[in-house]
């Protein structure tokens, strides 16, 4: 729902949601969390950015897998068509992945790796991959960046900088979780300084990936940010520039652009100095 709200208050574009395989209950439950938090205004429909669309799990696989499809035709009618940005949302795409395996057998098609459809990899352009760690830690939105892909995460697309600085994110990251098995058994002391560096930055880095969401302004009572890609990538280069290494990393926990984590990292110090 943040994504949604971002969609439509930050680039005045639409979202589309298909529901793959849902029960009524969830699609009911979702509408009414939409209602709740605004994103879905039943008083004026003209501000309501949000489509919806279900395939309930007791259809029969062809209708389940073609309500992705009427999901990416709707989004392409609101792109070419009203000229508007659309963040398109398939629920869950493994309901999807398996109702086209299902279609698949029925024709007598040769499966791909553990049973899927041979036109799987086509059809998948970007992965977000939701974790329970990350979760586990408050850490949200928990999209795990390691596991996440994209097929545009490509220079010709998003430009030099933009695809250096996130790979660059990643190899630290990954580094940090291959380290992470000697650091439970031996502590970080036993670390090289170069590792311990590189702990560090991934661990500001993941608390960086964290935002105040909008739509939970209503739970929480803090106001959501939302934070440009120039002012995204110039945060991620300074931490990873060791710029910021003198920063406490939980300065780094549900802000919003570079600047307000060093100004939190400010009022952190002046609150322990005024509690000594």
């Amino acid at each position: 729902m943040e994504l949604i709200n971002n969609i439509a208050k930050a680039h005045g574009g639409v979202s589309v949601f298909g529901g793959v395989g849902e029960r009524t209950r969830e699609g009911n439950d979702l509408y009414m969390e939409m209602k709740e938090s605004g994103v879905i205004n039943e008083q004026n429909i003209a501000e309501s950015k949000v489509a919806l669309v279900y395939g309930q799990m007791n259809e029969p696989p062809g209708a389940r897998m073609r309500v992705g499809l009427t999901a990416l035709t709707m989004a392409e009618y609101f792109r070419d068509v009203n000229e508007q940005d659309v963040l398109l949302f398939i629920d869950n795409i493994f309901r999807f992945v398996q109702a086209g395996s299902e279609v698949s057998a029925l024709l007598g098609r040769m499966p791909s790796a553990v049973g899927y459809q041979p036109t799987l990899s086509t059809e998948m352009d970007a992965t977000t991959v939701l974790s329970r760690g990350l979760a586990a830690k408050g850490i949200y939105p928990a999209v795990d960046p390691l596991d996440s892909t994209s097929t545009m995460l490509q220079p010709r697309i998003v430009g030099e900088q933009h695809y250096e600085t996130a790979q660059s994110v990643k190899q630290t990251l990954q580094r940090y979780k291959e380290l992470q098995d000697i650091i439970a058994i031996l502590g970080l002391d036993e670390l090289s300084e170069e590792d311990r560096l590189t702990v560090a930055r991934a661990r500001k880095i993941e608390r960086f990936l964290s935002q105040p969401f909008f739509v939970a302004e209503v739970f929480t009572g803090s106001p959501g940010k939302y934070v440009g890609l120039a002012e995204t990538i110039r945060g991620f280069k300074l931490i990873l520039s060791g710029e910021l290494d003198g920063l406490p990393e939980q300065a780094f926990y549900l802000v919003g652009n570079i600047d307000e984590a060093t100004a939190k990292a400010t009022n952190l110090e002046t609150e322990s100095k005024l509690n000594k």
